[in-house]
């Protein structure tokens, strides 16, 4: 397995613990990898008494990607508590771009990140 597949394993495993601790009874992850790229895609349920948890999800996601700092710490996705800010950051920094729709207690999630 390369460093690549597991920093894309580790982002699937930090989104999981993340929506674990929203309570997510629903959580559905895909995976789609071509030579130079992979697109995540993670559906979720969550509890709406921490719907305020995912009010800030875009700035985390959609922040600057900085491939010197995922480099580094990647592997420490999935280390923290579940749903730390900087966790997410850090996920931010791992992708490219991240497509997000929120709707009632239904969250879709869509990663794309280039090796």
């Amino acid at each position: 397995m390369t460093h690549e597949e597991k920093k894309t394993a580790k982002i699937v495993e930090e989104l999981t613990m993340f929506f674990f601790a929203l309570e997510a009874a629903y959580i559905d992850t895909r995976i789609e990898r071509s030579k130079n790229c992979a697109t995540i895609r993670v559906e979720a349920d969550f509890n709406p008494a921490y719907a305020d948890k995912l009010s800030h999800l875009n700035q985390y996601l959609n922040g600057k990607k900085n491939d010197g700092m995922g480099d580094l710490y990647w592997e420490l996705a999935g280390s923290g508590d579940p749903g730390e800010t900087s966790q997410l950051l850090l996920i931010g920094m791992m992708i490219d771009r991240a497509e997000i729709i929120i709707k009632e207690n239904r969250v879709t999630l869509t990663l794309f990140r280039t090796y």
